[in-house]
């Protein structure tokens, strides 16, 4: 295996690697590949060199084909079915009053199997719903219960920034999120200015959270005293996108400086 292909599934979704098997690729070419749950069809976002992509040769699974004309058909019905499962599965719900809210319904391309996932504050007793279920649609059925996040990612939205949900655009993996994150980057601790639609912390804050160290190491930290043009003072604020600190003068004046241009005094 001389070199890889990254394939993605869906537009936000995220790149997975495939052996193109002697197949000619490039980018935007529509495939068929082998995953895990069976035969899926993605886009090729890029080819890559083996050496580039650490990851074990025996985890990689194969391109099977280029799409062709039936099967561009097989996946219409397929976008079909999803539409009609959802709706039956949402009635379903209603009658057996499960307190659950269906969030997506994805149909696999041999329709092996259908898998609907769900957000639900509480454990669900759905195995009437499955039933229901299996005997309409006669395969696999798989219910899986997702987080607030994760609901956040699939439905996506516009944030308090005024863009798309970082989650549902460009983000493939949801990192863990802390209130310390907030802290580094002078946030306010102010849930509603923290939180994203999910109420959960902003995903942005572990994303820019590494950045926002790496610039401040070269800054005076809050509370030390520097010397500066206009004379000693203790830095009261940092300023990180600009690289400036605010400093408390002698004569209780405040001034902003360069954190260059400002003097560390042990």
């Amino acid at each position: 295996m001389d070199a890889l292909v990254g394939v993605k599934f869906k537009k936000e979704g995220k790149a997975y690697y495939f052996d193109p098997c002697d197949l000619l690729l490039k980018r935007n070419d529509i495939v068929l590949v082998d995953t895990d749950n069976g035969i899926a069809m993605g886009t090729v976002t890029d080819t890559f060199k083996d050496g580039r992509v650490p990851l074990h040769k025996d985890k990689i699974q194969k391109v099977i084909r280029l799409v062709t004309d039936e099967d561009l058909k097989i996946i219409d019905a397929n976008r079909m079915l999803e539409m009609e499962a959802r709706d039956y599965c949402a009635k379903k719900i209603l009658e057996h009053r499960l307190a659950m809210k269906l969030i997506d319904v994805e149909c696999l391309f041999d329709k092996s199997k259908i898998i609907f996932s769900f957000a639900s504050e509480n454990r669900v007793d759905f195995r009437e719903l499955v039933k229901d279920l299996v005997q309409k649609y006669r395969t696999r059925i798989e219910l899986r219960q997702i987080g607030a996040r994760q609901e956040t990612k699939m439905l996506r939205g516009i944030g308090i920034c005024g863009r798309e949900v970082c989650c549902g655009s460009f983000l493939h993996n949801l990192d863990r999120v802390s209130v310390k994150m907030a802290k580094e980057q002078n946030m306010p601790l102010n849930p509603e200015k923290i939180s994203g639609l999910c109420g959960r912390l902003m995903c942005c804050l572990a994303f820019e959270y590494e950045t926002y160290l790496e610039l401040k190491k070269e800054m005076p930290k809050c509370g030390k005293t520097v010397q500066t043009a206009n004379g000693q003072g203790k830095v009261i604020r940092q300023n990180i996108l600009k690289d400036e600190v605010v400093v408390m003068l002698e004569d209780k004046k405040e001034a902003t400086f360069k954190s260059g241009d400002v003097k560390r005094i042990s």
